[in-house]
């Protein structure tokens, strides 16, 4: 019998790689099938794998790798301190009283979705820029107000991220190397500015906010001093929080810590009760916290020369847009923004959805959330798949990265660092696109938040990066 008579003889064990659909046709055989996720590097894009073989060149190869490791060492040994909350226009760069900082890469109040329009309009009428919505729409394009990314200046903000002159923000100053990021406060889960809704119940609940909560929480920091947020954090992942969409247990950590110095401050116990229910009401309170000490680290690894990490991920809705270490200042490289796949609340479908929005990227930037989900595999019943998923996911992210962060650990993989730095180049070589766990917010104005789920970038901004990197080095 000849050698290939005896091969089919004996059956076939077969590796499909590339494309699933085969996988499938092989088992209806009833033969046994590994599947190979494999694409080929850059999309199969002439120009991009041509750009990729430039970078992998020996020399390129070095000055990238030694970059690499300088962005990523700030980021694993930055230490950010939660030092107080204030008034933007008080502490922010940049803020007066008709600047509006967004979510994500720059826009135009015209090209604008309806999440965010709707949140601007919201926080006019909060400012007294305006005396009612149709009126805050018309000064929003007028050309008075001053738009600009929450990121260009030393800011996040969550999903539509609308930043205004009398909001309370964290400070967060960097121990180790010295800069400062703020973020404004969580309006928690219920009908909120951050969502795009903007009724007469949100611009009061961002009155109290105002009035009472950011001045409570800013005199307990007084007393306090400093809060030590990346041990915060570790303990939080060690509880089960991935510090994205799951907060339980870094809520009650934050909550904990500020408790006895709320209680010192001079302010009337009814207020002080109002901040407690507050707190109580949504475990989302610690949310912005994360955020904020995920930029305040990955703003000290920004503009390092040579450097392929990426240090800022952001959506505005519209567009998805990355920053890279290497490309100091603000450099952007765009895409399209992507839908979000997830469970949806009673009475909303998908097409009901706003595409992908939020600065709160900044949490897989640096290696949580979607990055994390195998330290919170409940967080599955919100986001939808399997604690299986959860797991894969935090995985494979470390097939984009440069390293693990020895300070933020998950258990559940033999306490194994987050997986932290991302590179575009490998994001790129592998075709693996970061994965991010978010809310969905409705694509008309005024509604909110109706459901929660999975996306990606789009390839197209890192890719748009590695052809700048390889154009900088032939330069």
């Amino acid at each position: 019998m000849s050698r290939i008579h005896q091969l089919f003889e004996e059956g076939v064990s077969a590796i499909n790689v590339g494309i699933e659909f085969f996988k499938g046709d092989i088992l209806r055989q009833g033969a046994p099938v590994a599947h190979v996720d494999w694409r080929p590097p850059g999309g199969g894009k002439p120009e991009v794998i041509a750009a990729l073989d430039r970078l992998a060149s020996p020399e390129a190869a070095a000055r990238i790798a030694a970059a690499n490791e300088e962005a990523v060492r700030r980021i694993v040994t930055s230490q950010p301190m939660l030092v107080g909350f204030a008034r933007a226009i008080d502490v922010v760069p940049g803020m007066t009283k008709t600047t509006i900082l967004h979510s994500g890469p720059p826009i135009s109040w015209e090209r604008m979705n309806g999440a965010m329009k709707g949140a601007v309009t919201g926080a006019l009428v909060f400012e007294g820029l305006a005396r009612d919505l149709d009126e805050a729409a018309r000064v929003a394009a007028s050309g008075d107000i001053a738009f600009s990314p929450c990121n260009e200046h030393d800011c996040v903000g969550s999903m539509a991220g609308v930043t205004s002159a009398s909001m309370y923000v964290h400070v967060v100053r960097n121990r180790t190397y010295g800069n400062v990021a703020y973020t404004n406060l969580s309006e928690q889960m219920a009908k909120i500015l951050r969502m795009g809704a903007n009724d007469a119940s949100v611009i009061e609940r961002l009155n109290w906010m105002r009035d009472v909560l950011g001045p409570i929480l800013a005199a307990a920091m007084d007393k306090a001093g400093e809060i030590d947020l990346r041990l915060m954090l570790s303990q939080a992942l060690h509880m089960g929080d991935e510090c994205h969409n799951r907060n339980n247990a870094g809520t009650c950590l934050l909550i904990q810590k500020l408790a006895p110095y709320i209680l010192e401050t001079d302010f009337p116990t009814a207020q002080k009760r109002e901040v407690f229910d507050f707190v109580a009401s949504s475990d989302y309170f610690s949310g912005p916290t994360w955020m904020v000490l995920c930029k305040c680290a990955l703003d000290a690894a920004h503009g390092v020369e040579g450097s392929t990490v990426v240090t800022t991920m952001c959506r505005n809705g519209v567009e998805f847009g990355i920053r890279v270490s290497g490309m100091a200042g603000n450099t952007w490289f765009t895409g399209p923004a992507q839908p979000v796949i997830g469970p949806m609340f009673a009475g909303y479908k998908p097409e009901d959805s706003g595409l992908d929005i939020g600065d709160s990227a900044i949490t897989e930037t640096y290696g949580l959330g979607g990055f994390a989900m195998a330290a919170a595999p409940a967080i599955v019943a919100l986001i939808g798949g399997t604690a299986d998923d959860a797991v894969a996911y935090s995985l494979s992210m470390g097939e984009i990265t440069t390293t693990t962060n020895p300070n933020v650990t998950i258990p559940l993989l033999d306490f194994r660092g987050i997986a932290t730095g991302i590179d575009v180049c490998k994001v790129v070589q592998t075709g693996i696109l970061p994965v991010i766990s978010t809310a969905i917010a409705h694509k008309e104005p005024g509604i909110g938040m109706i459901g929660a789920g999975i996306t990606h970038p789009p390839a197209e901004a890192f890719e748009k990066a590695v052809l700048a990197f390889a154009a900088k080095f032939d330069s």
